[in-house]
């Protein structure tokens, strides 16, 4: 939808009540540090229950399964009806929650980039080496180093001193998971706050219930010896009655709640708010509610306020969302290592159907040393019947597909994060986004292709990009059993402008030169 579409729209929707959204669910604050006044008693979301290895419920068939479509993920929604695109929406709120859940130490490489644009480009840019330089408030100082950071990452390096500048600096940014910008936009609203005015002064957006609540744990873990800073949490669950007045400094939550209680209920000043964070914005635009919430709530703030909007992706219509929010900004683009296949070798393996398959995976197994290894499918069905049959090979394998629960999900992915799994079968769900370190090699049991039939080639670069993350070497393997088959990897290589080598694994010492 186009910037003057969303004005129209939200011009309309301004004409109309909005209905109040806020679910009776009351929630407990009884483990915070220090006093979160204004959050209704919420707190840290449960930790997942233990996930055990992927045994599926019942034998599976020796015959290799039919296709079925592969179900979309689950997640929970903030209070939006779901159109057309609400399960991209869910995929990658997912993904994105996942990645914060397993990134919570910085991981970056030597090789991270950043493209800096200003308005002025005489304007001069600078860098810090320690926090110190940045001239932080004492009790803030030692809240940072608490939380491990004993320096600044590359782009903190880069993003803080123009987020503390005076006057303040807006900001769009590309970023990713594990390398510090939740800490940055939570460490630029931490110094911008004075605790001695009562009221709302910094407010963070995100799209998810699950995204606030991680972001909101940030602040709090940072913020641990500001003793007399209050966090409000506006999400689902929390209430007040009609009248109240936030004496929060700090209000994080989605935009439906966020919108209801500084323009419906008027708990707070908008025209007050100092700071405005807007995270995940490529998350945010796939759900049209949350477009037209975000410009509604950014509308009122006084011109003033510092903006920061960052997106893990740089796609136009992102781009136009983000210009809409955020005026005369600073940009900062990290290059996205996945992005480049220079550091990952593709090959593809020639088989006549599921079984030859399994059997050329059994010969890679071994003949090579293999770290660990994340296996695509493209059905469930498929994805279950290759656990089982690894399963029973005496394989330690663990099983993510959509239906799961994003706890069950994210207790999957710990568990093999620990290496106690050392295979993760899995289907589209795992494509985007996830990145783990000891992961050595890719294998696409199953090419990905749209619903025409035609290489999804931007799913293939996600899946393949699980691996050579954060610098390293990796390897890509693709299973091919069909003319079909073989004309999607041609299209990929076409695409790419790459060739992809034939692999032959029946030959042990061709195997081994491959690693």
């Amino acid at each position: 939808m186009s910037g003057l579409d969303w004005d129209k729209e939200i011009e309309e929707q301004e004409k109309r009540e909005l209905a109040s959204k806020v679910q009776n669910i009351q929630l407990n604050q009884s483990d915070k540090p220090k006093q979160q006044a204004g959050a209704s008693g919420d707190t840290k979301p449960a930790q997942p229950p233990p996930q055990p290895s992927a045994q599926p419920s019942s034998q599976p068939s020796a015959q290799p399964p039919a296709d079925t479509p592969t179900d979309n993920a689950t997640a929970t929604e903030d209070n939006n009806s779901k159109g057309d695109d609400a399960n991209d929406a869910e995929s990658a709120a997912d993904a994105s929650l996942l990645n914060k859940a397993l990134h919570n130490k910085l991981q970056e490489s030597s090789q991270t980039q950043l493209d800096v644009q200003q308005n002025d480009p005489n304007s001069p840019l600078y860098s810090v080496k320690s926090f110190e330089q940045l001239r932080l408030k004492p009790n803030l100082l030692k809240g940072v180093y608490g939380m491990g950071f004993n320096a600044p990452s590359k782009i903190q390096e880069t993003a803080l001193p123009l987020l503390l500048a005076d006057p303040p600096k807006n900001m769009i940014a590309q970023s990713q998971s594990g390398t510090g910008k939740t800490a940055a936009f939570v460490l630029t609203m931490l110094s911008r706050v004075d605790t001695n005015k009562n009221y709302p002064q910094a407010m963070c957006l995100a799209p998810t219930f699950e995204l606030a609540r991680q972001i909101g744990d940030v602040v709090e873990e940072m913020s641990k010896y500001i003793t007399d800073l209050k966090i409000a949490y506006a999400i689902r669950g929390n209430r007040h009655s009609r009248g109240t007045k936030l004496t929060d400094h700090i209000v994080i939550g989605t935009p439906g709640t966020m919108l209801d209680w500084s323009l419906k209920f008027k708990f707070f000043d908008l025209s007050k708010v100092g700071v405005f964070v807007l995270d995940e914005a490529d998350v945010m635009i796939a759900t049209q509610g949350h477009q037209d919430q975000s410009i509604r709530i950014q509308r009122k703030l006084p011109p003033s306020c510092q903006m920061m909007l960052f997106s893990a992706t740089y796609e136009d219509t992102v781009m136009g969302f983000a210009h809409k929010i955020v005026s005369d900004p600073v940009i900062i683009r990290l290059r996205r290592e996945e992005e480049s296949l220079s550091n990952i070798k593709q090959f593809y393996v020639l088989c006549s159907n599921e079984n030859q398959k399994y059997e050329a995976l059994a010969n890679i197994y071994g003949a090579i040393s293999i770290g660990q290894a994340i296996i695509f499918c493209h059905t469930k069905r498929t994805a279950s019947w290759l656990a089982g049959k690894m399963v029973q090979d005496g394989h330690a394998v663990g099983l993510l597909s959509g239906e799961l629960e994003i706890t069950m999900r994210l207790s999957v992915l710990q568990r093999f994060k620990e290496g106690k799994e050392r295979i993760l079968i899995t289907t589209n769900v795992m494509s985007r986004g996830i990145d783990i370190e000891q992961v050595t090699i890719v294998v696409n049991f199953d090419l990905p292709v749209d619903v025409n039939g035609q290489a999804d080639c931007e799913t293939y670069l996600h899946r393949i990009g699980r691996t050579g993350r954060f610098g390293k070497n990796g390897l890509a393997i693709n299973f091919v059993d069909r003319p079909k088959s073989m004309e999607v990897l041609q299209q990929i290589e076409r695409h790419f402008g790459r060739k992809i080598l034939l692999l032959s694994t029946d030959d042990t010492e061709e195997l081994e030169k491959i690693v």
